[in-house]
């Protein structure tokens, strides 16, 4: 069985191609600068073949139609036809409350979608367009949309309600939502597997620290608290945008006299750790090597980050009543050992106890950090979000073939 991962952005179209008999990626890239006169195309096989270059198309339904030829090129496909492609996945961000799961897209579904557009305007139009490309481009192959927000739909009330009067919650649906819950999923599912046990016997803290950050309390398998809200902007410190914030100080920038659109920009776009730094650059190696040149900013920046993410591993443990296990993924989670010693040095209180050793050479792929005597677990986990997407396809259209507890 073959399934396409497709993952469309306002400005790029992303792919991947698995064969799920091994789950072997096939082939991936993406399409990037869409709209542009110089859009952009990698392809990438599985054997180490690598291909960019410019192309003419500059919309989602030509950059589709790119990536299905060169699928199935001749000489450097890896299909002999678009037919072998079983289905189609999409990466979705928002389904509001109506999508609580993994859905074959039809009409009622892209209505769903085109209902959030305004909570997801850069993305929502973008999936959407992606879904009605593969539609053109691939009649009667089945779309699945998996949506950002749906893991994170297991949160009670208290949890996901503002403390605004109710009717803007009931008439224009402004509560927290969460992101990137399909790489929370994920790796609850490969940690629980990692460590031998179902998903079920498990509270877990997981942190995805990367340009963007979230994290999720995770209860026997299910999400109670997300730190990302009605969009990705609330929570975490991350890359550039500024996470929790007094809402009067946006107020105060209003009456500084900057239009909405510019105090959009500076929370989404000009702050978080490359607004603090001030290094131009918002990349977490950068930061660190700034800080460790005697870049005062720099330093203040990687605190305020780390700050943060303690701030919410303390809360999460209280919520969840003590944990199984602390998770780390992302590019940041995964690959800076420097950013985990100092989370992980701030959280003795927990009874946390990790290797240093362990901790610098686990990176990149998964392992378990922390010490034997270390009251939690800390794993680092790679995340896989096409993977996720792809599994979440079979167990959609196919659930006889999709059976393993931990997946």
């Amino acid at each position: 069985m073959k399934i396409l991962v497709l993952n469309a952005g306002s400005s790029s179209m992303k792919f991947t191609l698995f064969s799920m008999e091994n789950e072997q990626v096939l082939a991936k890239g993406q399409v990037e600068r869409l709209g542009s006169d110089k859009p952009n195309m990698i392809y990438k096989r599985s054997d180490g073949y690598v291909e960019e270059g410019l192309i003419k198309e500059n919309t989602p339904v030509g950059a589709l139609r790119k990536i299905c030829e060169k699928l199935i090129d001749p000489e450097h496909g890896v299909l002999k036809s678009l037919c072998e492609i079983d289905a189609i996945g999409h990466r979705v961000l928002h389904g509001g409350e109506k999508i609580t799961a993994p859905i074959r897209i039809d009409a009622q579904a892209k209505e769903i979608i085109r209902e959030c557009f305004p909570l997801g305007p850069l993305h929502n139009p973008a999936n959407l367009a992606g879904i009605e490309a593969c539609e053109k481009e691939m009649p009667g192959v089945p779309n699945v949309g998996v949506f950002d927000t749906q893991f994170h739909m297991t949160m009670p009330p208290e949890a996901y309600l503002y403390a605004l009067p109710y009717e803007y919650y009931r008439k224009f649906g402004i509560r927290k939502y969460g992101f990137h819950g399909t790489s929370h999923h994920y790796v609850t599912l490969a940690t629980a597997k990692f460590l031998g046990r179902c998903p079920e016997e498990l509270n877990l803290i997981t942190c995805h620290l990367g340009n963007g950050c979230s994290m999720a309390a995770v209860r026997k398998g299910k999400v109670i608290d997300t730190s990302m809200g009605l969009t990705p902007l609330e929570g975490l410190v991350m890359g550039t945008r500024c996470g929790d914030l007094d809402p009067a100080a946006v107020l105060r920038l209003l009456e500084l006299g900057h239009s909405r659109e510019e105090v959009d920009q500076i929370l989404n776009k000009q702050s978080g750790l490359l607004g603090v730094a001030g290094i131009g650059s918002s990349d977490m190696r950068d930061i660190i090597a700034a800080e460790q040149a005697g870049n005062e900013q720099a330093l203040q920046a990687r605190k305020m980050f780390i700050r943060r993410v303690v701030k919410y591993i303390g809360a999460y443990y209280a919520l969840l009543d003590g944990a199984d296990a602390l998770v780390f993924t992302g590019g940041i989670g995964e690959w800076s050992a420097y950013t985990r010693e100092h989370v992980l040095s701030a959280l003795g209180c927990l009874g946390i106890r990790f290797d240093s050793a362990k901790n610098n050479e686990t990176l990149g792929k998964r392992g378990v950090i922390s010490t034997p005597d270390s009251k939690l677990t800390v794993v680092v986990m790679p995340t896989d979000e096409e993977l996720m997407i792809a599994r979440s396809v079979v167990k959609t259209l196919y659930p006889e073939k999709s059976a393993d507890c931990n997946r």
